[in-house]
């Protein structure tokens, strides 16, 4: 597994992927919390996509990424992470609305727990998922950090430029 830690507008994140694609986006805090392994390999040039797209989406020029990703997760989730990946850049959708895509309009809470672990944070855009009266709900890089990502993506702050 390969590893990368990057500056970006938005906090420090730690990339990792392998050959099938990105696995993992971790905000820096977390990513110190999880175990070395000496199989990782810190090495930025597996990472040289992710890092453009990612430049040009904290910018204001990409609304969508086009990366091979390779999230680890149950069928349930995997499926939550696609819907995610369908919701428009600076939409947000409600966990209600995203169990009622998948054909179980009774999975709310299961949808919501799929969403927490959304092993690539922006990328797949679980911060496009809000509470059912609309209020901003969970968020593994903390509410401002979402508050934040929402704003860029509704045209309300300038483009972020990376660290």
């Amino acid at each position: 597994m390969n590893y990368w830690d990057a500056a970006t507008p938005v906090g420090d994140l730690r990339l990792a992927g392998d050959e099938a694609g990105l696995r993992e986006i971790s905000f820096h805090a977390a990513a110190l919390a999880l175990p070395s392994s000496p199989c990782w390999r810190r090495a930025e040039e597996p990472f040289r996509l992710v890092l453009e797209q990612l430049s040009d989406y904290f910018s204001g020029a990409r609304r969508e990424f086009d990366l091979p990703l390779a999230p680890v997760g149950t069928p349930f989730q995997l499926d939550v992470w696609r819907m995610l990946r369908t919701i428009p850049y600076g939409e947000t959708v409600t966990y209600g609305e995203i169990a009622g895509r998948l054909g179980r309009p009774r999975a709310q809470r299961a949808v919501g727990a799929a969403n927490g672990r959304n092993p690539l944070p922006i990328v797949i855009p679980c911060h496009r998922v809000v509470g059912s009266d609309g209020s901003l709900t969970g968020f593994g890089g903390g509410l401002p950090m979402k508050r934040r990502l929402l704003a860029l993506e509704c045209g309300h702050l300038p483009a972020l430029r990376m660290a």
